[in-house]
């Protein structure tokens, strides 16, 4: 490595920059204008012009990059047949190789535009940029989508990273539904690098993306290999369903790849790694209840809205306890065996009975995780007496839900906040005390303690993702008899 990064990486990077600094004036002229009107029937013949010469300028790039060799296996479909590729696994920026190949338009971070020299470049195959915290532009993202997938081969093919974020390509997590909604066509593409030494891929958890790219330009060879699998037609159920499309078009990628799939998504692993001053145990389950959710139809996203609705219905009800129809009516959804799985996650003593408390605490932490003091305060507002007060018993019940574990000991904690030792604490008491003590979770709730056993669908072994349990067919419970007892 100390040989390569005095010798051949700045060769590369000066390459490399080069190669960026001759491909952007023709992207600047080409992209003056709204990149958002319709593009001609038959593109111009300057433009097709500038197409052979980007993909020239590009390959060259990734020559210099190392890539000396891109295996392609199987056959492009044109726009017509499938105007939407979709492709997986998701693993770095060094995906853009089969971007630049085929100049498809990509769906990507609205904030890449401002990317000096690289946005420039961006803009010319006309992508969809969204915003992760902007629900409304995802809304025209998708409608942007449907649009140009039914245009009857007008626009260029979109291509889509159905994951929504980076993996360590070890497995599927789940597709995101946009590439499925418009109902169309679509041509599942996969990728490999199989290289020796893995210096591709960039999550949350490895290194950062100036190191990738150091590591990667001190290889002497990088591989990769890009596969275009038969274009997928959805039948009927899958057109009204996109979840359902989604889903076994990823079966299809992950069998082609030889690779399990799990069912977390981009946000379950944004809330496993929330930061916040209840950070979530390894084994909380939390996670699994937020994959319950979404299999009722509801996006734990947008339902932080109707949070105050939840605790106000639950608030009334005094801490009374609900059966599984009476639960149903309270979310407006009907009686199912997913419902009846996320029921038995509060149904503690097994009498077919659950505290609704439980469920907006839970759903509170799904919908802001790093926002603890929040989920608090809502929680001392539906378990507080007349006065706001909760004593160790509701603070138990409210900081072991918040944390997604069956067993939890709060004396401790409950005594430093109750330094008057009348019983009773206030949330002002609770916030001045995390406020004082931001470890306070660390410090007083599990310093010592070995892991309290939850949620028995975590498996013990080490996950194929790294740190996201494996919801793997064979490992999901399908075939098996429901979850009917309290995951404890």
């Amino acid at each position: 490595m100390a040989f390569m990064t005095l010798t051949l990486f700045p060769i590369r990077l000066l390459l490399v920059l080069i190669a960026m600094l001759l491909a952007w004036p023709f992207t600047f002229f080409a992209t003056l204008g709204s990149s958002e009107r319709e593009p001609e029937p038959s593109p111009a013949s300057w433009r097709k012009v500038v197409d052979v010469l980007l993909k020239a300028i590009m390959r060259a790039m990734w020559f210099a990059g190392g890539f000396h060799w891109l295996v392609v296996k199987g056959q492009r479909a044109p726009p017509s047949e499938a105007a939407i590729l979709t492709l997986a696994p998701h693993s770095s920026y060094f995906d853009a190789i089969a971007v630049t190949m085929t100049m498809s338009s990509i769906v990507m971070k609205a904030e890449s535009r401002n990317i000096p020299i690289w946005g420039t470049l961006i803009k010319y195959i006309r992508p969809v940029f969204v915003s992760r915290s902007d629900q409304d532009s995802r809304r025209k993202t998708v409608e942007e989508i449907r649009r140009r997938a039914q245009s009857n081969g007008k626009w260029p093919q979109i291509m889509i990273f159905p994951e929504g974020t980076c993996t360590n390509r070890t497995c599927l997590i789940t597709f995101k539904p946009g590439a499925f909604i418009p109902g169309v066509p679509v041509q599942p593409v996969v990728l490999r690098y199989p290289n020796k030494l893995d210096t591709i891929t960039w999550t949350w958890q490895g290194p950062g993306a100036l190191k990738i790219l150091w590591l990667t330009l001190c290889q002497f060879h990088n591989r990769v290999e890009i596969e275009f699998l038969p274009v997928y037609s959805p039948s009927d159920e899958e057109k009204k369903d996109p979840a359902l499309y989604a889903s076994n078009v990823r079966r299809v990628m992950a069998e082609a790849l030889g690779v399990s799939v799990t069912d977390y998504t981009y946000d379950d692993c944004q809330l496993a790694l929330a930061e916040g001053q209840l950070r979530l145990p390894a084994d909380t389950c939390l996670l699994e209840f937020a994959r319950l959710v979404r299999g009722l139809g509801l996006k734990p996203e947008t339902l932080e809205k109707d949070l105050d609705k939840y605790s106000d219905r639950a608030q009334t009800q005094g801490g009374r306890r609900v059966g599984l129809p009476e639960f149903a009516e309270y979310l407006g959804v009907p009686v199912s065996d997913a419902l009846q799985d996320l029921f038995s996650l509060f149904d503690e003593s097994g009498d077919g009975t659950m505290d609704p408390r439980e469920y907006v605490v839970a759903l509170s932490v799904v919908c802001r995780p790093s926002r603890t003091l929040d989920t608090v305060q809502l929680a001392f507002k539906m378990y507080g007496s007349q006065d706001g007060c909760v004593d160790e018993g509701a603070l138990s019940s409210i900081l072991k839900t918040a944390l997604g574990v069956a067993e939890l000991t709060v004396t401790d904690l409950f005594r430093a906040i109750d330094k008057e030792e009348t019983g009773r604490i206030t949330f002002a008491d609770f916030r001045r005390f995390a406020e004082a003590f931001p470890d306070f979770a660390e410090d007083y709730l599990y310093p010592d303690q070995t892991r309290p056993e939850s949620c028995p669908r975590t498996p013990p072994a080490p996950a194929p993702n790294g740190f996201c349990a494996d919801f793997s067919p064979e490992n999901s419970g399908v075939g098996r008899k429901p979850f009917r007892k309290k995951l404890d």
